[in-house]
């Protein structure tokens, strides 16, 4: 049974966090790699990171009117999600620092 944890980003500034981390450069150092990007028939403004090193994936959905990243990590056969969250949070707080106001994250 998959375990899944949402990580919620609530920030300030004006453009898409998503569409900033998905054309990183800098995104590959953290062990992350953007594997998906508005794939045909998903909604607008979802994206898919997996991670190099850890087990798992991050599904990233924009939702600009509020300014929140909503991050869902997907483990599954009985991996623990806390390697690839932690390479995620590193990132953010790497890279876009200034503009997070604040960051939850909710087990499910």
């Amino acid at each position: 049974m998959a375990m899944q944890t949402v990580i919620q980003v609530i920030t300030s500034g004006r453009g898409s966090l998503r569409e900033k981390i998905m054309t990183d450069p800098q995104l590959r150092k953290f062990d992350l790699i953007p594997t998906e990007h508005q794939r045909p028939g998903r909604p607008h403004g979802w994206a898919k990171i997996h991670s190099e090193t850890a087990h798992g994936a991050i599904n990233l959905e924009w939702h600009g009117r509020t300014g929140v990243l909503t991050c869902r990590v997907v483990t599954k056969l009985g991996h623990k999600p806390h390697s690839i969250i932690g390479d995620f949070i590193d990132y953010l707080l790497a890279r876009h620092q200034s503009r997070i106001l604040a960051i939850h994250i909710m087990r499910r």
